[in-house]
């Protein structure tokens, strides 16, 4: 008995020993390391479960998404980027090119007109041919043209029945000439007054253009109603017949 005790004291040391080498290899049957108490534990070699991945998907914050730049014009001076090439104003001027803009839109015209698309693009192409008419008639007229740019900034005089002039001589002036168009005798008693009118109207654009620029937007108000007035007049001097009675529109 005390021989098997010596024999066992004996090949202690080379045992542990041999305990120590065995955590540097790997073991051919589990491939990892075999379990010891100063070893960690060993990592889990099995993927995540599904509802695991979800479930740390939408814990995650999420980063927004990348917001897609429209590429259908937002303004009617988008439509033109080569005669209104600087905007609107105060950026670009009031005045503009009205030849350059027919023929921009012209070019618009013979690529959007719906006979020229498939037919499941049809509706798309008449839409967009829809806009196009709209935005050239609206900036080739200077009244609404004034009356688009108001409307931009939330002042809508065109629809607007209390937008209208507290100016005493320009109401004067106004039913003078409403007087003097239902007087007429012939077409050519109404000549002087069509000269004066085309005054007005020019006058007007000048004022609106530094109006814009200096983004004068009460001023651009209240000479857009002018405008108004005499836009409606040039319209009954068009459609005089001797007799007819003049209605003004304010």
């Amino acid at each position: 008995m005390q021989r098997s005790w010596s024999a066992a004291s004996q090949y202690a040391p080379r045992l542990q020993q041999r305990l120590q080498q065995t955590r540097r290899y790997t073991c051919i049957f589990c491939q990892h390391r075999p379990q010891i108490k100063s070893d960690p534990p060993p990592r889990s070699r099995h993927r995540p479960s599904f509802a695991s991945t979800v479930r740390r998907q939408h814990s995650a914050p999420r980063s927004p998404l990348p917001k897609k730049e429209s590429l259908v014009p937002q303004t009617h001076y988008e439509f033109f980027p080569i005669s209104l090439a600087a905007g609107p104003p105060p950026q670009g001027p009031f005045e503009i090119d009205l030849k350059a803009l027919r023929q921009e839109f012209l070019q618009l015209q013979s690529k959007a007109h719906p006979d020229l698309h498939p037919a499941d693009q049809k509706r798309r192409a008449e839409a967009l041919s829809s806009r196009i008419n709209e935005a050239y008639k609206t900036l080739q007229d200077p009244l609404r043209r004034a009356q688009y740019l108001l409307s931009l900034r939330g002042l809508d005089v065109a629809e607007d029945e209390t937008a209208k002039v507290d100016d005493p001589d320009l109401l004067m002036e106004v039913l003078e000439t409403r007087e003097t168009i239902e007087e007429a005798e012939t077409e050519d008693d109404l000549l002087p007054l069509k000269e004066i009118n085309e005054g007005r109207i020019e006058q007007s654009g000048k004022v609106l253009e530094e109006a814009f620029g200096k983004d004068d937007l009460e001023r651009a108000k209240e000479e857009a109603v002018k405008l108004r007035y005499w836009v409606n007049i040039k319209e009954s001097l068009v459609a005089w017949e001797k007799g007819k009675p003049v209605v003004l529109v304010h």
